[in-house]
């Protein structure tokens, strides 16, 4: 018998991108390479095989390009601060830790007690209970100093865009001049989430719309750049198989593609008197 699993709405989504996770692993040509995720899969007592479709190879996609966001972070900051906000299973640290980054992994009650049954913390790894929306872990991320990485992905999306947005200058606020990584969906996208086979197996859907990343800046932020599926880093790029590489290319102009975004921000610093 599998790990019974209980979670909220928005928290069951966390399972799509783990199992797609876990079945790029097992294919011949592997863009992750994550075994972790097969592991996993195998542990939970729960129908993975209700998800099917793009989307699923879309997770894969998505968590390589923001995967890349991450190491030229740490290429530039060894012993720079990682924070993934809204961490689900993801195995991001287990894929990318440099033996000297501090990471923290956060998440809502329910996922993080699903969590701490399959990891544990360490000297430089920490699981948070809590809301990327409160406060309450900013000290604890900020304690260290240094340089910071906020990333959060698959998540504000699910959210009111008034929350969204009020977090945003919130973070652009208690953490200047730092980095943030997260993905938006303009209106073509979100208007075709029923029409999309993975959300016919779970209730929640994405509320918050945007179709121009650049808004976001009235919000303290800058955008760096935006990508798209059919853009990828091009290092990433030469891990992704042909089948994608040159896929995603060619249907670039579709609308699911173009409208889903993965960007790259950055805080405005603090300006002196």
């Amino acid at each position: 018998m599998g790990e019974q699993i209980t979670l909220g709405e928005v928290q069951e989504t966390l399972l799509i991108p783990l199992y797609g996770r876990a079945q790029d692993a097992q294919s011949r040509s592997s863009m992750l390479g994550d075994r972790k995720a097969v592991e996993l899969v195998d542990a939970i007592d729960y129908d993975f095989t209700k998800f099917r479709g793009p989307s699923l190879v879309g997770a894969v996609l998505r968590a390589s390009i923001f995967d890349q966001y991450v190491r030229e972070f740490l290429d530039a900051h060894p012993d720079g601060t990682v924070v993934d906000l809204g961490c689900g299973l993801s195995t991001r640290f287990d894929r990318l830790d440099n033996g000297r980054v501090r990471w923290f992994d956060l998440d809502v009650d329910d996922t993080m007690a699903l969590r701490r049954k399959f990891f544990t913390d360490s000297e430089r790894y920490t699981m948070i209970a809590g809301s990327l929306f409160d406060d309450d872990w900013h000290d604890q991320v900020r304690e260290r100093g240094g340089p910071v990485f906020l990333l959060t992905e698959a998540v504000l999306l699910y959210f009111p865009e008034d929350q969204v947005h009020e977090t945003l200058r919130r973070w652009s606020t208690v953490f200047p001049d730092t980095l943030i990584a997260f993905d938006t969906g303009g209106h073509l996208m979100m208007n075709s989430q029923d029409r999309n086979p993975v959300f016919k197996a779970v209730p929640a859907r994405m509320e918050w719309i945007c179709d121009d990343p650049t808004t976001l800046q009235d919000f303290g932020l800058q955008l760096i750049e935006s990508r798209t599926f059919a853009q990828p880093q091009p290092s990433v790029a030469q891990r992704w198989s042909a089948k994608y590489r040159y896929g995603m290319r060619l249907f670039g102009w579709a609308p699911p593609v173009t409208t889903y975004k993965l960007n790259l921000f950055r805080t405005k610093p603090v300006v002196s008197a």
